[in-house]
Parts: C-alpha cells; sequence; structure tokens
C-alpha cells in the first residue's frame, strides 16, 4: 500500500507502564528503535530492551525538576517534519535531526490528583506539557507519524504491529490522530474546570 509506513523509531514517554510491555514486545520484534526519559527509560531497559536517551539526542537534561524534558527542535522536528517535502528532509539533514514514526504517550494523572487531594501546587505539577505538546505534533503529522495518546491504545497498536509486520496505513494514523485530539480535548477541559473552580 502506498500510504503504508513502516515504524523504526519510537519516542516513549508515559505514566502508567502497565500493558505497556506487550507493545514494547511487539515493537522490538519489528527492530523498533526506542527513545524515551527517566522512569518510563528504565522500564524499558529494564525489560531487556536498548532505549536511547532523549538528552542524548538534544545534548540538554532534563532541567527544572522534570518540567523539560521532551521540548526540543531535534525531537518535535523530528515528529513534524513532512517526509514528502524535499525542504523539510533537507533541513532535518541540516539540523541532524532524526524521524520519528511513533510516539507513545501517557499524560500526568490531573483529574486522579485534583480528586486526591486540594493542595494547589502538587495538582498544577500535574498538568502535562511536554506529554500534551508531543500528542498533538505526533497527530498533527499522521500523515507520516502514529500517535498513541494514553494506555487505552496500547493493544489496539500491539495488534496492529503483530498483524502488518510494524507497518501502519494511513487510515490507521488518522483514528490514532482523531482519538489522540479526544484525550487532549478532554485533558484541558479537567484542566479548565479545576480553575474555574479554583
Amino acid at each position: 500500500m502506498a500510504d503504508s509506513k513502516k515504524i523504526k523509531t519510537a519516542l516513549i514517554s508515559v505514566f502508567h507502564k502497565d500493558g505497556l510491555e506487550e507493545l514494547l514486545a511487539a515493537l522490538n520484534a519489528e527492530g523498533v528503535k526506542f527513545l524515551s526519559t527517566g522512569g518510563t527509560q528504565n522500564f524499558i531497559e529494564g525489560l531487556g530492551y536498548k532505549c536511547e536517551k532523549v538528552e542524548n539526542l538534544t545534548t540538554y537534561p532534563s532541567i527544572l525538576g522534570g518540567r523539560v524534558k521532551t521540548l526540543h527542535p531535534k525531537v518535535f522536528g523530528g515528529i513534524l517534519g513532512r517526509r514528502e517535502l524535499e525542504s523539510d528532509r533537507q533541513e532535518m539533514a541540516k539540523y541532524e535531526i532524526p524521524e520519528i514514526d511513533l510516539v507513545v504517550v501517557d499524560l500526568y494523572p490531573f483529574e486522579e490528583t485534583v480528586a486526591s487531594t486540594n493542595d494547589e501546587p502538587t495538582i498544577i505539577e500535574k498538568i502535562d506539557i511536554g506529554g500534551i505538546s508531543l500528542i498533538r505534533a505526533a497527530a498533527k503529522n499522521f500523515n507520516d507519524v502514529v500517535i498513541v495518546p494514553s494506555k487505552a491504545e496500547y493493544a489496539m497498536l500491539t495488534d496492529i504491529v503483530k498483524a502488518q509486520g510494524g507497518s501502519t496505513t494511513k487510515a490507521q494514523r488518522k483514528v490514532f490522530a482523531e482519538r489522540a485530539f479526544g484525550v487532549s480535548s478532554h485533558y484541558d477541559t479537567a484542566i479548565h474546570n479545576y480553575f474555574l473552580k479554583a
């Protein structure tokens, strides 16, 4: 299929790790390279898989108490670069930006935090910035990139990877994008509602 794309590099940054093992196993079996940060990287390596640190790509450490980890042109350029556009490909080569074909995100549990505490600083720290940005970027570029926006989609992608040898169709990527904007919308609405009541 002309619109079929092989997943070669995956950026994985998740809060909930449950259910992730099977997806990682399926991706690893297809030779997918893993990029990650912090606890997710430790989890992936703990399963015996190689995983490159995002900070090796960006040459920046996780800073400001973990508030800034993935927000960098080498990450977002790799997600947003249009593979069919010669000018984008040239810029990616010039700035040594690798293509990122899959983004797996599970956001900080904002609603659960609001339900469990009234401590405002604790609640504010559970407003995910990098994760929501990764979701929107990958969903925008569904033509080239698969976005898994929550743990609810882990199994969905696992099945596709196993059935199609690590490739996805544009129609499948668009379904993931639709789900991604649903996750993003729900998350922002929950934050908005908290600020309305605060």
